[in-house]
């Protein structure tokens, strides 16, 4: 199902309820990563993102090491309770997860080479992760996936680098569990746009 580019992000949503099925072939996710990867502008043409696929085991062994760690953190037997029926319900359940990360050696040596901007790197190189994850979530979404995005970093990123042997330069900035969706999000609530629009 392809759609128009504003009918795309019309219809992405957080899909909490994700199953272990594909609409498309493992390559064809791959080639929604490496699409976003070569397209997606980014600050003085950086390309700092960094994108890991995880599926199968590989993607439910990541929920079980946020499991792990989260277990550690919460004290509360029920509210820990809570929380991993809800990885495992709406994250795990799903197909596979896209760990979205910054290679902060590039920013670094931005900020070397063009000293004047030097604060501004770190916060751009987010907003260059943050184009890739709409363009990720749309295009994964457009094929007939659910996704939600999801923010357990930095509690898991020394694990998840030792079980996958992620370079320590590479920063982790969001987690992106999709599946085939099981159940539709509720309506969206929209605020006003002129409340947030300026037009002189």
């Amino acid at each position: 199902m392809s759609r128009k580019f504003k009918e795309t992000l019309e219809h992405r949503r957080s899909f909490y309820h994700i199953a272990d099925s594909s609409p498309v072939s493992d390559e064809n996710i791959r080639e929604i990563l490496e699409f976003a990867l070569k397209h997606v502008p980014s600050a003085f043409n950086s390309q700092s993102t960094r994108l890991v696929l995880l599926l199968g085991d590989n993607h439910r062994k990541l929920w079980n090491i946020t499991k792990d760690v989260l277990k550690e953190r919460i004290v509360s037997t029920d509210a820990f309770s809570k929380t991993e029926a809800k990885i495992d319900t709406s994250f795990a359940s799903g197909y596979g997860t896209v760990l979205f990360w910054e290679d902060m050696s590039i920013v670094r040596k931005l900020q070397k080479e063009f000293p004047t901007y030097k604060e501004r790197f770190p916060i751009w190189a987010e907003q260059t992760s943050a184009m890739h994850q709409l363009v990720v979530w749309s295009m994964l979404e457009d094929v007939g996936f659910g996704a939600s995005l999801q923010h357990y970093n930095p509690l898991i990123d020394k694990k998840v680098r030792e079980q996958w042997g992620i370079s320590e330069d590479w920063n982790l900035i969001a987690q992106m569990p999709f599946g085939s969706p099981v159940k539709c999000p509720d309506l969206k609530e929209y605020k006003s746009v002129d409340d947030r629009l300026l037009v002189f």
